[in-house]
């Protein structure tokens, strides 16, 4: 055990000090990541669609190979539709990625819709049994105005969402950057 940081040697914290430039490069990437959210939203929201269209192509012809060799944890039959509804999809999220994106954003727009209702609801009906439930109303009318406005305009809904993602990403890189300067710190102190 090391006098000065109370850390074994041959603990995980020994081995994540010794390998700080891995955190390193997670917190560059998501930094780079980032900066390219920020500055091109859209296309963005493409390459993840894109993206999303290859792993669904990759997970589906996982399954069809699993379906095809008896192995598959489902029907031979469900494996089958599963895995050609997985490359359909990815082969149309492929060839069109920004349609894919905002189809997707559709499909969040009504999830906020539903689920701003519900938490007006539950406030509603919790009202005597909880303080402040005013504040999951706010949160509801929120989540559903969000709903409304990204149903009604999903572009600036793609922007806005690419743009959550870049920021989110940012911050994310810049905390792994900082995180893997004090491991390295940290390390040369074990």
């Amino acid at each position: 055990m090391s006098a000065s940081t109370g850390f074994p040697s041959g603990s995980l914290f020994a081995t994540l000090s010794r390998n700080w430039w891995v955190v390193l490069l997670f917190g560059l990437f998501a930094v780079v990541f980032g900066v390219l959210a920020v500055m091109a939203p859209i296309r963005t929201a493409a390459v993840l669609a894109w993206w999303l269209g290859v792993m669904a192509i990759v997970e589906g012809i996982v399954v069809l190979i699993a379906a095809i060799k008896g192995s598959a944890p489902v029907s031979r039959g469900w494996a089958v539709f599963y895995a050609l509804v997985s490359i359909a999809f990815g082969v149309l999220a492929i060839l069109n990625p920004l349609a894919t994106a905002s189809v997707l954003l559709l499909f969040l727009a009504a999830w906020l819709v539903v689920a701003g209702i519900y938490r007006i609801v539950f406030a509603i009906r919790v009202r005597k049994q909880i303080e402040g439930e005013w504040l999951l109303i706010v949160s509801g009318l929120l989540a559903v105005a969000l709903g409304v406005m990204f149903a009604l305009n999903p572009l600036s809904g793609l922007v806005v969402t690419s743009l959550w993602i870049g920021a989110l990403a940012l911050v994310y890189g810049v905390l792994q950057i900082i995180v893997a300067f004090r491991l390295r710190s940290l390390g040369k102190a074990v």
